[in-house]
């Protein structure tokens, strides 16, 4: 029969709110602490009220006897009979069975999700296990220790900071496993955009949530367990963490810096750019710096501090490759060879095999190749041709342009059209196709 999984998460929900909300209503069984009127020294009545732990600890090296009378042991025997030891015992065995039977349903719940393919249900329910079991292990302790009666200040107060820690570690634990779905939901959302540096964004968000649920978990527990003034902590970690970030400028100048690259993303592993003046591959995205393979083969190691402060030009992303040519043919060349030669270039560039990857839509404009004869150099007559190759990848484009060259030259040797180059052009007596008129003068002179 195929449960859906709402229901799956409903009873998932149920078992998880039974565990870790159990010991809220079982520590009000405790018993309350005695009242400072049975306190058998009027003299320390203030200091055990504010607390009744307070020097309990070097009372019992240096004074054990006297520890001992303040915890009250033998009236806590004697108030109680074996039914109180065995409820407690009993209440402490039926928490164990009941962490037992929370983990068999919780990994069945998760088993069932696992073999659907849905793996952060699955790490949502099988994560609680540990902590649901630590829960209501708490809840059975708080159970049984409600049972037991003439249990003193000191004593009473061990237990409640007893059981607030151990709930304490079961809560953050939990939330600490519950990292993983958050990565989880973030790879999903990164593997759409397909880029590299999306993937790295995770990792470093679950060490980041990682981490603060720790800081916050320990401060937790000195502030609630220990009754430890965490502002003061606040306060020098304050000044620790000026003294660093100035020491450490350059190193969080490269981690912002890194963290722009990762949410402005302007180039990605695999992808060519220009930087400073070199041009290469990117091999590497780091929280210090990236790396760079040149076209050379060199490495060049970039700050990432830099990177967001200097101009990066992404030739990995252009939408196609634009090439400019210009075509230089002799002065003497008539003017109907010179309008041929821009009708052969114009003719050339719509031939099959040479026009398809060079009439680009970018932008959703069209970019048709561009024929003129355009300037007169100092030694040449300039035709100028242009057109943008797409898609822009840069072997096949070079092809293509060793395919068109061959072309234009194949028909310029037809047509007895010459290509110009930097020439000096002497004028001769005696030449028949440029005769020099020579004046002499009569004698005399």
């Amino acid at each position: 029969m195929h449960v859906p999984r709402r229901t799956w998460l409903l009873c998932f929900a149920l078992v998880t709110l039974g565990c870790f909300w159990a010991p809220f209503g079982a520590m009000g069984q405790l018993p309350p602490a005695p009242s400072a009127a049975s306190s058998p020294d009027p003299a320390a009545t203030e200091a055990q009220d504010a607390d009744p732990l307070a020097g309990l600890s070097a009372e019992l090296l240096n004074n054990p006897a006297s520890a001992i009378q303040r915890l009250q042991l033998r009236a806590l025997w004697s108030d109680n009979t074996w039914k109180n030891w065995t409820g407690l015992l009993a209440a402490i065995f039926v928490g164990l069975l009941a962490g037992r039977i929370a983990a068999s349903v919780l990994g069945q719940i998760s088993r069932r999700f696992e073999s659907r393919g849905w793996i952060g249900s699955t790490h949502l329910v099988h994560d609680a296990i540990g902590p649901a079991k630590l829960a209501l292990l708490t809840v059975g302790l708080t159970v049984g220790l409600a049972v037991v009666k003439g249990m003193s200040s000191p004593l009473n107060t061990f237990w409640w900071k007893t059981l607030l820690l151990l709930y304490s570690i079961s809560v953050f634990w939990y939330a600490f496993n519950l990292v993983v779905v958050v990565e989880i939901f973030l790879r999903r959302v990164t593997a759409k955009t397909g880029s590299n540096l999306d993937d790295q964004l995770a990792p470093l968000i679950r060490k980041t949530l990682r981490i603060f649920l720790v800081i916050v978990g320990v401060m937790f527990v000195v502030d609630s367990v220990f009754d430890q003034d965490i502002g003061a902590w606040l306060a020098g970690l304050g000044i620790a963490g000026l003294a660093v970030s100035l020491a450490a400028q350059d190193s969080l100048k490269n981690l912002f810096g890194s963290l722009t690259v990762l949410l402005d993303r302007p180039f990605g592993v695999g992808e060519r750019i220009i930087y400073a003046g070199y041009d290469g591959v990117i091999e590497e995205i780091g929280f210090r710096s990236t790396k760079m393979r040149t076209l050379t083969g060199n490495l060049v190691t970039i700050p990432n501090s830099n990177i967001v402060n200097s101009p990066v030009e992404n030739v990995a992303r252009r939408p196609s490759i634009r090439r400019i040519m210009n075509i230089t043919i002799t002065y003497d060349t008539p003017r109907e060879k010179v309008e041929r030669a821009v009708q052969i270039l114009r003719d050339i560039l719509e031939e099959d095999g040479i026009r398809e990857p060079i009439h680009a839509t970018i932008g959703g404009d069209d970019f048709p190749p561009r024929v003129f004869f355009n300037d007169y150099n100092a030694d040449s007559l300039n035709i100028f041709l242009i057109y943008w190759f797409a898609p822009p990848e840069w072997w096949p484009y070079m092809e293509h342009a060793q395919r068109l060259n061959l072309r234009i030259f194949e028909e310029f040797e037809k047509a007895g059209i010459e290509f110009a180059f930097p020439t000096q052009t002497l004028f001769l007596a005696g030449d028949p196709n440029r005769q020099l008129a020579v004046k002499t003068l009569g004698p005399g002179v």
